[in-house]
């Protein structure tokens, strides 16, 4: 009975997160109706229904793939190699294999899978993705480290939003007191984006989260005087981060802003 209900529980969860899929890329193709979709998830997507479904509608995958024996069996060699890699350099290596895959009972087909044979000081460590995207365009290596993943980078961006910009208090009684809440945290992220996009450009802290630009950048002691005609603003001379407020300062000045 257990196992019954469990396997409900997985159609229905496919059932929904399918529903998702069609709801978002409806929309897309909507606006744009030729536009090439690439639909990038973790192995939580990774069920025949959806594969199915993204074959059959146009729509491009790249799935993590979660590991099993004959997957571990089919890189056995790649592993060796990147073991023996690691052994010389003392350093992380990778090998990657691209080959096609169909699970026991669950696809209903073989696709393409790359699996990624990695030796780290802690040992072995295979990973898979799974994808409909065509060899021709896109070789293992890149497949797997630039496009893959890419959702990590996506996923600390969301990250900071929630932990350094507080997008997550949202513990009000009204709706739209917590949407108001959610509303400054966005524009706040927007700020910040563009701050590091633009006014930290060149400088050692161009790639820095939310969280470093507000201690090192905002969050600074300093002396205000407020006079007729204008308005001071006095850093310490200790504070150590001066050489990289004055470059953003100068990078903000480049701007020219367009009004409509």
């Amino acid at each position: 009975m257990l196992c019954a209900r469990l396997r409900k529980a997985d159609k229905d969860a496919s059932a929904g997160l399918l529903d998702e899929v069609k709801r978002i890329c409806a929309q897309i193709r909507d606006k744009w109706p030729a536009v090439k979709i690439v639909l990038r998830a973790d192995s939580g997507f990774t069920r025949e229904e959806i594969m199915v479904w993204c074959e059959d509608n146009g729509v491009f995958y790249l799935f993590g793939l979660a590991k099993n024996s004959r997957l571990v069996e089919e890189i056995k060699l790649e592993l060796e190699q990147a073991k023996v890699e690691f052994e010389k350099s003392l350093e992380p290596a990778r090998v990657y294999k691209d080959f096609t895959y169909k699970t026991l009972e669950s696809w209903s087909c073989e696709r393409r899978v790359v699996g990624k044979a990695e030796h780290l000081e802690k040992g072995s460590n295979p990973r898979f993705i799974v994808t409909s995207l065509p060899k021709e365009e896109f070789a293992p290596k890149p497949l797997y480290e630039d496009h893959y993943c890419a959702r990590g980078n996506m996923e600390n961006r969301i990250k900071e939003q929630k932990l350094d910009l507080f997008s997550d208090r949202t513990s009000t009684e009204m709706m739209k007191s917590n949407q108001l809440r959610l509303y400054f945290s966005s524009c706040a992220y927007l700020l910040m984006s563009e701050l590091r996009r633009v006014g930290l450009k060149g400088t050692q802290m161009q790639s820095a989260q939310c969280q470093t630009i507000r201690l090192k950048l905002l969050k600074i002691g300093a002396k205000v005087k407020v006079s007729l005609s204008r308005i001071v603003v006095s850093l310490t001379s200790a504070y150590p981060y001066q050489d990289i407020f004055a470059q953003v300062y100068n990078n903000l000045l480049q701007l020219k802003p367009s009004f409509g």
